[in-house]
């Protein structure tokens, strides 16, 4: 059952937070987590607090710093600190981040706010950044040009080539120019039964589309193990070499694993990179041996409600995930 009242939301950060202190390794998408259920509970000033501890450690054990301020900047207006929220998200903009969650928080917030002139500019930015020409549009980039569709449609912009790319992208049944109607509202307050089954329709795609995302919170992802660590896995269970051969093939089997869930339409691709430390850990806490092949999906699955995945593909240019030190490109022959 998902938390609805404050009791339940802080019930469940304390849970996540212990969860944080037996898995130290993932204790930043933990933190994150607790941190916006202590929101929806009302105590913000205590997710501040995990904010700032998540941003006071050493910059290797935070993965995602942009992340943590753009939510902490988000939390602080909230809760009156608005010039202390600007502040941080003048840094976020300073420091370019090559994640689209940071510029989409932020984009949310001053969008909520009705600073949609800046909003904008922010959308703007971030896909200029991230976007390149004639390069697939990466899942979590998606939702920047859904959000700057929808406020240039509130600011009553003409439709540009992002704005038509956000149409042929978006999977709701109603087309985006209707569900970002900012005249919407005036349809509830109508007597005319056609507009109000109308609203009703857009309604439903919305709703659609915010259960699809829910129910894929975090990605589908493959398990990969660096060279050393499958070196080490093997030698300690040998029973697992039926499933992996060499390393070379192990990576060239989770590209073409991935290349046909992406064929088939699974949105949201990950990689979550295996220790055998954590694996040994993980077949410890599931009372089963570290031998048995069918822990391995599970193991990946864990990695990746944690936080740890990858999104698969990166752009073509970027490091490849494999670690070869290589481009995407040259790695596995992206056209």
């Amino acid at each position: 059952m998902r938390p609805d009242t404050p009791a339940d939301h802080i019930t469940e950060a304390e849970r996540l937070l212990r969860t944080a202190a037996q898995y130290p390794e993932d204790h930043e998408p933990l933190f994150l987590q607790a941190a916006a259920h202590l929101e929806l509970a009302g105590d913000r000033a205590r997710a501040t607090g995990l904010y700032d501890e998540l941003l006071s450690a050493p910059p290797t054990d935070t993965g995602n710093p942009h992340l943590v301020k753009a939510l902490k900047a988000a939390n602080l207006w909230e809760y009156g600190h608005e010039a202390e929220a600007r502040a941080i998200i003048d840094g976020i903009r300073v420091a370019r981040p090559l994640q689209a969650a940071p510029w989409e928080i932020v984009a949310g917030t001053l969008e909520a706010h009705d600073e949609l002139e800046a909003a904008h500019d922010f959308l703007q930015t971030a896909l200029t950044l991230l976007l390149a020409p004639g390069e697939e549009v990466p899942y979590a980039t998606q939702s920047l040009l859904t959000g700057r569709h929808r406020v240039r449609r509130l600011m009553g912009h003409n439709h540009d080539a992002w704005d038509e790319l956000a149409d042929a992208l978006s999977t709701a049944n109603v087309p985006l120019d209707e569900l970002h109607d900012p005249k919407r509202l005036w349809s509830l307050g109508s007597s005319d039964p056609g507009e109000l089954k109308a609203e009703i329709t857009r309604l439903r795609a919305e709703l659609g589309t915010y259960r699809a995302a829910l129910s894929r919170p975090f990605p589908v992802a493959v398990l990969h193990w660096p060279e050393a660590e499958l070196t080490e896995l093997l030698g300690a269970y040998p029973a697992l070499a039926d499933e992996y051969t060499t390393h070379t093939e192990h990576l060239a089997r989770l590209e073409a694993a991935l290349r046909d869930l992406h064929a088939g339409g699974t949105p949201n691709l990950g990689i979550v990179a295996g220790t055998v430390p954590s694996y040994e850990a993980f077949a410890a806490s599931e009372a089963t041996s570290p031998a048995d092949p069918n822990l391995l999906p599970q193991y990946a699955t864990t990695l990746a409600a944690r936080g740890r995945a990858i999104p698969w593909p990166p752009a073509r240019s970027a490091a490849c995930w494999c670690g070869s030190e290589r481009s995407y490109r040259e790695c596995h022959g992206v056209a």
